[in-house]
């Protein structure tokens, strides 16, 4: 298959028209008279085919009935060897086999039947002409970001050596960018994991959300058996839901939002938008780009940033909300103390009808147990209770830590009554407000009380 070069940016969109008839030709020259293209007449598919195998076309409109070579065929020789050449089919009569052959092998991108009309015929070579320019600069642009990342490889291989962890955390994520850019061509869901790979770099690994956030939606679009799209929309808004935060600061990027001051508040509040309107540019990014902007809609009203309510919220950004703030809660960026995975759930629990849509709360719960092993509050034989309400004979079901991450007690712990007095005094000592995981034996009163050691904490 031929080659055909794209136009440089500096020259006029070069227009072939084909008819047998010149008259045609000469009207349509008038026609376009005046227009920013060059315009080169051929009065047959074969004439055609030598003008352009002499210098690239970037548009052929061709009428259907011509001697020896008909419209349909010409086209389809035309994307067989130039396949990046925009196709229409002009003609004055309705043959549906004509169409038909076009359609299917020339895969034309437009019909006009004549007689046409002045205006809608420039419309029609504006539009395609504008298409063909946006789709040839999104693959520009897809070729300047794979430059631009073999060039920051290179650099990279040229810096001092960074702390050993620091830089086997660098190789892995050159490593993933490798594999993922050899499906590029196939898959913008892949081109969203990588960028996601890239924002991550401005945070250290604990603070790193992207992956955990795409996986646990993977897991539920499988566990609900959701249809392909949704899927994968929900995939690349997981990917790339933060990716409005790369122009903060380093101190911001990592801080906890409850604890951001007004400017900065301010800022976080428009990070959805900025997202967003970073990724409405790209056709396939549109649908995923709506449920970004929507993720922080909180169901009670009160979100940002056009505070829908409810159902109003789109199914995917109330699903991707509960996903990020999972994640985001065990990372602390959302407020300073960092919860582990049980502890995330019960505080998405308690603001279920608030923050979260309450018919999917229980649900979501289920699904993390099912992609997390450290999961215990799907178990329905665990309880979740204040120190307040455990009582002697209890067992934890996981371990207790303070506020500050100082390990209380271990998980399998039978609680006696000295115990839950300590816990009730050392809460209040601290000012906190414990949830404590434990299982309920049948019979509390017969018991038997273990004699494990107490974390030191509690002495």
């Amino acid at each position: 298959m031929e080659e055909q070069l794209p136009t440089p940016q500096n020259d006029k969109p070069k227009v072939l028209l084909v008819d047998d008839e010149e008259s045609i030709l000469n009207s349509l020259r008038r026609l376009l008279r005046g227009q920013p293209y060059d315009v080169l007449l051929a009065t047959s598919g074969a004439q055609a085919l030598e003008i352009m195998a002499q210098q690239p076309i970037d548009l052929v409109m061709t009428d259907a009935r011509m001697p020896n070579m008909d419209g349909a065929t010409l086209l389809a020789h035309v994307h067989q060897r130039y396949p990046d050449t925009t196709r229409i089919m002009l003609t004055g009569y309705a043959d549906p086999s004509v169409i038909i052959k076009a359609i299917n092998e020339g895969q034309i991108h437009r019909y006009i039947s004549k007689p046409w009309h002045d205006e809608d015929m420039l419309l029609t070579l504006r539009q395609s002409l504008a298409y063909q320019h946006s789709e040839r600069e999104r693959l520009r642009l897809v070729q300047q970001a794979w430059d631009q990342n073999e060039q920051l490889k290179l650099l990279n291989a040229t810096l001092e050596k960074h702390v050993a962890s620091r830089t086997a955390e660098l190789q892995q994520t050159a490593d993933m960018l490798d594999l993922a850019y050899e499906e590029l061509k196939h898959s913008y869901v892949t081109s969203t994991e990588v960028f996601s790979l890239l924002a991550n770099l401005r945070l250290p690994p604990p603070k790193q959300t992207n992956r955990q956030i795409i996986e646990l939606v993977r897991v539920y679009c499988q566990r609900h058996h959701l249809d392909e799209g949704t899927g994968r929309d929900l995939t690349m808004a997981a990917a790339l839901y933060n990716i409005g935060k790369l122009s903060w600061t380093d101190r911001m990027m990592t801080a906890p939002a409850d604890l951001l001051h007004h400017n900065d508040r301010e800022r976080y509040r428009g990070y959805p938008k900025q997202s967003e309107s970073l990724l409405m540019t790209l056709e396939p990014m549109k649908d995923a780009a709506r449920l970004i902007l929507h993720h922080q809609e909180r169901w009670d009203g009160n979100g940002f940033p056009d505070r829908l309510k409810g159902e109003a919220i789109p199914f995917g950004a109330r699903l991707l909300k509960l996903a990020v703030d999972f994640i985001e809660l065990q990372r602390g960026l959302i407020l300073e103390r960092q919860m582990n995975s049980d502890e995330a759930l019960v505080y998405i629990r308690n603001y279920a009808g608030r923050l979260y849509d309450p018919g999917m709360v229980e649900d979501f719960i289920q699904v993390c147990a099912a992609y997390l092993s450290d999961v215990s509050l799907a178990d329905p034989s665990v309880k979740v209770l204040t120190t307040r309400d455990v009582a002697a004979g209890m067992i934890l079901a996981r371990n207790l830590n303070a506020d500050n991450g100082m390990l209380l007690l271990n998980a399998g712990k039978v609680l006696n009554g000295a115990l839950v007095e300590k816990l009730i005094a050392f809460e209040a000592m601290e000012g906190a407000k414990y949830a404590i995981f434990v299982t309920v034996p049948e019979d509390l009163n017969g018991a038997t009380l273990e004699a494990d050691k107490v974390a030191p904490a509690l002495h």
